[in-house]
């Protein structure tokens, strides 16, 4: 059974950083793709970024280029997304993905095991 436990959630002031994890188990992360997606109170959840299984090529929704960075630990069986220059509405629980996307690495029904969540709020 795959499991997928993030961590790394918390308040941070316009500007900060944080560092989310997830740790993987039943599942090696590196034949996968991974990925994060955000659900900010009252909207739909949505894409942030991923990385293939297969070259490392990576995406990122608009806003978050330039800011965070999508990685992964083979060893460790964990990834993780370095967010920087945060605001007020990167406000979000931000949950990992796992899965092979066949059409879009942005769509959230491409992967099939996710975590638990982990919120992350920004203070103005």
């Amino acid at each position: 059974q795959v499991h997928l436990v993030e961590s790394g959630g918390g308040l941070v002031q316009a500007g900060g950083s944080l560092r989310l994890s997830c740790a993987a188990s039943g599942r090696t992360l590196s034949n996968y793709a991974i990925a994060w997606f955000r659900q900010a109170p009252g909207k739909e959840r949505e894409f942030v970024a991923a990385i293939t299984w297969d070259t490392g090529g990576t995406f990122y929704a608009d806003s978050a280029k330039g800011r965070f960075t999508i990685s992964r630990d083979n060893a460790k069986n964990t990834m993780y997304l370095q967010m920087a220059s945060l605001k007020p509405e990167d406000t979000a629980v931000y949950y990992c993905g796992t899965g092979r996307p066949v059409s879009s690495f942005r769509r959230e029904s491409e992967y099939d095991y996710w975590g638990q969540g982990t919120q992350v709020t920004v203070s103005s």
